[in-house]
């Protein structure tokens, strides 16, 4: 095309139209934005809900970008000189297509959370909160790969070619990252079989504390410290795990020792009272009491005391255990009762005890000097 058809009356029309084509759609671009989403938006969250408000914003600025490539594509169909049934330029804009609506789903999946939740709460299926973040992360690579994978068949690439060379490629980075595949593996085992979750007080051979947070990675334990640990997650699913917040009921069991001259009546005295006193007791569980004379030790009898508290959580456990000592030794105080305390005696030997045991050969000696 020579310079004077660029400048000519008839293409300047033509691109004049084609260019107000894609200007008109900028400014419908703006006006849904600015009107039709905003009312769209205001009216879900008059529902009172936060999934639907999400799903919106999740798109708002694909749609955006909709417009734009929808402004193009009629701008290109109206100018007159420009081919718009090209192979490529139809592959372009199939891919620009699914790459937009692809990159809302993405978004999408992002607040899959919020789905899943509303699920637990509308539904009897019951989802694991730990579960939620694995399952949106699974959804977005889904949605991920597959929308590659339409876009490279829209330009009639070898998806079999790409398999081949991301299975090599994949076990190249398999041999290089061992240990980042196995905490991979080992978040897995923890999120499927659930050996603790979110808030749960878990103990193992390498930390103790609360779980704060669960990765694909690795797993945020806050101590007693309130030190910050991050464990790995190869090494939680290779250790033996106590979770304390899974028990039904929490132990309490010692020795409470009565000195020899304590007379029988009072040793069943006392040990009655403690009986009743565990039978009686609120806060005490029920099924598991024994309170029982056991040994005789070297410095009195030995009574056992076994029993559990209701509670499992530490602070209320250790207030039980308080209550009970004190109404123990009150118990005590009123029988009149003393607890035997571990002692022992020192015997030596005064000089008379050393003379007699001289030889005579050392008392001549001590003579002559």
């Amino acid at each position: 095309m020579s310079w004077e058809f660029f400048i000519s009356y008839e293409h300047l029309i033509d691109l004049g139209i084609a260019i107000g084509i894609f200007l008109l759609f900028l400014l419908f671009r703006k006006l849904f934005t600015k009107y039709v989403f905003a009312f769209l938006l205001k009216l879900s969250k008059r529902r009172n809900g936060k999934l639907l408000p999400n799903v919106l914003l999740s798109f708002e600025k694909p749609v955006q970008w909709l417009f734009i490539i929808i402004g193009i594509y009629v701008a290109v169909r109206y100018y007159p000189y420009l081919n718009h049934a090209n192979p490529m330029f139809m592959k372009v804009i199939k891919a620009a297509i699914i790459f937009v609506v692809s990159w809302g789903l993405f978004h999408v999946s992002s607040t899959s959370s919020l789905l899943f939740k509303t699920i637990n709460e509308k539904t009897h299926i019951k989802i694991d909160e730990i579960l939620i973040p694995f399952l949106s992360r699974t959804l977005q690579f889904v949605i991920a790969s597959i929308s590659l994978t339409v876009i490279l068949q829209v330009f009639e690439y070898n998806i079999s070619g790409l398999i081949t060379g991301l299975g090599i490629g994949g076990l190249a980075i398999s041999l290089a990252a061992r240990d980042a595949l196995a905490n991979l593996f080992g978040g897995i085992v923890i999120i499927t079989e659930k050996p603790f979750t979110i808030g749960d007080w878990i103990k193992t051979p390498s930390v103790e504390g609360t779980v704060e947070d669960i990765s694909f990675r690795s797993t945020k334990v806050r101590t007693f410290a309130q030190a910050l640990v991050t464990v790995p997650n190869a090494t939680l699913a290779n250790e033996a795990i106590t979770n304390w917040s899974k028990m039904g009921k929490r132990q309490i069991t010692f020795h409470l020792s009565l000195t020899y001259d304590t007379p029988k009546e009072k040793i069943e005295q006392v040990v009655q009272s403690i009986r009743d006193l565990l039978r009686n007791h609120p806060e005490i569980h029920q099924e598991t009491i024994f309170v029982n004379v056991e040994n005789y030790t070297d410095y009195g009898f030995d009574i056992l005391l076994y029993f559990f508290t209701k509670t499992t959580d530490w602070g209320k456990y250790l207030n039980v255990r308080e209550e009970i000592n004190l109404e123990i030794l009150e118990i005590l105080e009123e029988a009149e009762v003393e607890i035997a305390i571990p002692a022992q005696k020192l015997y030596t030997e005064t000089q008379q005890d050393d003379a007699a045991k001289e030889t005579p050969r050392q008392r001549a000696r001590g003579d002559a000097e």
